[in-house]
């Protein structure tokens, strides 16, 4: 494959221009666009780019502020909010980089790819670690305070964080030995990964946690099925402290449903991507011509977020809390009501 092909393009000089004209015979070539093509581009993944970090920055900020909030599930869904907020800022990067130049230096190139495949493994791995938890919620409710804990959900989700960056530094270290040497002209930005590493990062970071991810909620929605129809046949002769235990299992429930839903779409988003390194077996990540299945894994980070504000009453009240500047109560911490 040729250098011209592989950045997606058989443009020739006369239609395009070039990212360094001092560098006539070197530099890449600019993407060829019309002006009101790449004003609305531009607008386009500005938006879905701020809008995906100020979501998540609130995400952040409520499930930290509010000491109310420090339960379990909501240190994951932190987690997975840190994450989607550092996608919303690498956004800005691709933004910038819309008419497919890298200006910077090659190193800087190495460290975002880097960072994307972080990011993308700690989301993978936290969203494993919400599938347990819904899982042990559901499925053994007697032992869950006892089994997961706001210490342990914070250990499993630093380890989590730890164990991506050092895997994807070891796989990526080549790229930091030699930055750029598989850059085909100045101003492309490549990192590779060889073919054996290419194939573990797959199964550990596609095919192995979707496995788990499925097994477990269809564990987790089969035995909640059948705890629904025991409730209702049994709703009659309920007393009163029996009627707190059945809400609590209702409230696990509608818990398990809306992360079901997060789940479902960020594997919808995550899937093409996988599936068409699959197909094409390519091991080159171009910063410089993402394809399409990376902006949609993109937008899953935005999506999240607007889900919690349909399904989490209390993440509407923290938000109202924050844009009316009552957070900087000295009392605020303790309630969101």
């Amino acid at each position: 494959m040729t250098s011209e092909e592989q950045r997606g393009g058989t443009s020739t000089l006369e239609d395009t221009e070039l990212c360094f004209p001092q560098l006539f015979n070197s530099s890449c070539r600019k993407k060829k666009r019309s002006e009101s093509e790449a004003v609305l581009v531009y607008i386009v993944l500005s938006s879905i780019s701020l809008l995906t970090a100020t979501l998540n920055l609130l995400v952040i900020i409520s499930i930290s502020h509010f000491k109310q909030l420090h339960t379990p599930t909501n240190l994951l869904l932190l987690s997975l909010a840190v994450s989607d907020f550092f996608v919303g800022l690498l956004m800005s990067f691709q933004i910038l980089l819309s008419d497919g130049c890298w200006f910077l230096s090659d190193h800087m190139c190495t460290l975002y790819g880097v960072l994307d495949y972080i990011i993308t493994s700690a989301s993978v791995g936290t969203m494993v670690l919400i599938s347990v938890d819904r899982y042990v919620a559901i499925c053994d409710p007697l032992h869950y305070p006892n089994k997961v804990t706001v210490r342990g959900a914070s250990i499993c989700t630093c380890l989590c964080w730890v164990c991506s960056v050092l895997y994807n530094s070891l796989v990526m270290k080549e790229n930091f030995t030699q930055p750029g040497r598989y850059n085909s002209c100045t101003g492309e930005c490549v990192v590779v990964i060889n073919y054996i590493a290419g194939v573990v990062d797959v199964v550990l970071t596609f095919i192995g946690p979707v496995t788990v991810i499925i097994v477990l909620y269809m564990r987790v929605f089969a035995v909640a099925v059948s705890q629904a129809r025991a409730m209702r046949s049994h709703v009659a002769a309920l007393t009163h402290q029996r009627s707190e235990t059945v809400f609590t299992k209702k409230s696990e429930m509608k818990a398990a449903r809306t992360l079901g839903v997060v789940v479902v779409v960020f594997l919808m988003c995550l899937c093409p991507y996988y599936c068409s390194s699959l197909v094409s077996q390519n091991t080159l990540f171009g910063v410089t011509s993402v394809p399409i299945e990376i902006w949609l894994f993109y937008f899953s980070s935005c999506l999240n977020p607007v889900i919690y504000a349909f399904c989490y009453p209390w993440f509407l009240k923290s938000v109202k809390i924050i844009v009316t500047f009552k957070i900087l109560l000295i009392t605020s911490c303790q309630t969101y009501q």
